[in-house]
Order: C-alpha cells, then structure tokens, then sequence
C-alpha cells in the first residue's frame, strides 16, 4: 500500500490493464486506496475480478492480443493505467512473426484503443490522466528484445503525443520507465535469458538483468505504484510528455 498522502481520487474511475499482479496489483492497491474506482482488465475474468471486488471495483476478461477483441471494448475511464505485457526473448532472425504481432496488440494497440476511447470523457470534464508503464527499454535497446523493445518505444511516442494534444484539456500522459521488477514476468525470463545467453539460470539476475544497473537491486511493485499514484495527485499537474526512470542508474551512463 503506499505512503504517499493527500492524494484523493474519489469519484475518479481507474483502468488498469493486467492489474492481478505484479506492477498492475499494485497500482490498482495504490488507486483504490487513494478512493478511486478500480477497473482491472486481464485475460483471466476470475481473477481480475478477484483483485477488484474487494476494493470496490470489478474485474473484465479480455485477451488484449486479439484485434477484434480490441475493436469490442467498451469502457472509459478518468485514469488509465497502461500496463499489461508479456515477454519473449529470442534473437530476431528466429522470432515468430506471431508474437511479435501480439506483443504490439498488447503493448502498444491496446494502450491507444484505451486512450482513444476514454479521452472524449476526459476531455469534456477537463481532467484526466494517463499512466504508460513503459520501461528502461523504452528508452534503451537489448538484445534479443525485438518486440518487447519496439513496443515501448512506440507507447514512448504514443503518451508523448496524448500529452501534446490533451494538455489544454487538462489531460496529462506520461510514462513510468522502471529496470528490471521482482515481478512473475521477470522471473520467467530467467530461462530464456540462460538459454540465449548461454549460461546458468543462478548467473542471469547479476550478468544479464542487473549488470547495467548502478544501484544492483530489483525495483519493488510498489515503488512503480508510487509514482503512478504521484502522478495522479495535484502535485503533477504540469508533469506531462515525461518519461520517469527507476532503474537504479541504468540509463545514467
């Protein structure tokens, strides 16, 4: 939960995309304690739901890497919080054409049908903010990333957009650029990092995740809720088009 004070957010709704665990748990925790109403979208119905009812929120099944069920969405919101993904690690010349495919749905189609529907709302009462959980690797590249990295860079470009269009509007949009998170999608990494860089699993978290970073210490769920919190209070409200590090000194040389 976080300790962050006076930010109140009562009467504002919250999507946020893969909010059942990981960063979105936290940052659906942080946005519901701070009183708004919580959206939480995952491809698994049950346990979105799970997460948000309790808080006072519902859950909505929805496979974000598919088209159609793109176009079928409907649900707008006064704060959006961009943050489902998944990973593959592979080298380009043997990446499947498909995943690349569905990682751009999931992390960069996804994020824009979601803007796109809600900001008519948000632009009508003059307020609303939107959250892009990108990371170090929208700002910087990685072997073996292809999709992952090209689909940060584009929400990169999509929040900086959003922001220059809604800034008379009331509407913020920035992104959150956290290194590596002690989250299940990292940890699920591990073996395919070992297997692409030829090494033992036990060698990836110091020789391949950490190695770049000064401060070599995974960042917390809960500082990443932090900050998109933050950005949602008073105290943001000129804070727009940014891109927000915590990555422990990674992008720093």
């Amino acid at each position: 939960m976080s300790d962050l004070v006076n930010v109140d957010l009562s009467g504002r709704t919250a999507i946020i995309t893969g909010g059942v665990s990981g960063i979105g748990l936290a940052c659906t925790q942080a946005l519901a304690g701070a009183g708004a109403e919580v959206v939480v979208i995952d491809l698994d119905e049950e346990a979105a739901s799970s997460v948000a009812e309790p808080l006072g929120g519902r859950g909505i099944g929805a496979d974000l890497s598919d088209s159609a069920v793109l176009d079928r969405l409907d649900v707008t919101a006064d704060i959006i919080v961009n943050n489902a993904g998944f990973q593959r690690v592979s080298p380009v010349h043997e990446f499947e054409p498909d995943v690349f495919r569905a990682i751009q749905r999931v992390m960069l189609e996804a994020p824009f049908m979601l803007i796109r529907a809600s900001l008519p709302r948000m632009y009508e009462q003059e307020w609303g903010r939107i959250v892009n959980i990108s990371s170090v690797h929208g700002l910087r590249a990685s072997a073996f990333k292809s999709a992952y990295v090209s689909a940060k860079h584009g929400l990169e470009g999509l929040s900086k957009v959003v922001a220059l269009e809604g800034a008379e509007h009331g509407v913020t949009s920035n992104c959150i650029n956290p290194g590596y998170v002690r989250t299940p999608l990292v940890q699920k990494q591990i073996a395919d990092q070992a297997r692409v860089h030829g090494m033992a699993e036990d060698e990836v978290v110091a020789k391949v995740m950490l190695h770049r970073m000064a401060r070599k210490v995974m960042v917390e769920p809960d500082e990443v809720a932090d900050l998109a919190l933050f950005l949602c209070s008073p105290a943001a409200v000129t804070m727009t088009g940014g891109s927000y590090v915590l990555d422990g000194g990674w992008t720093a040389s």
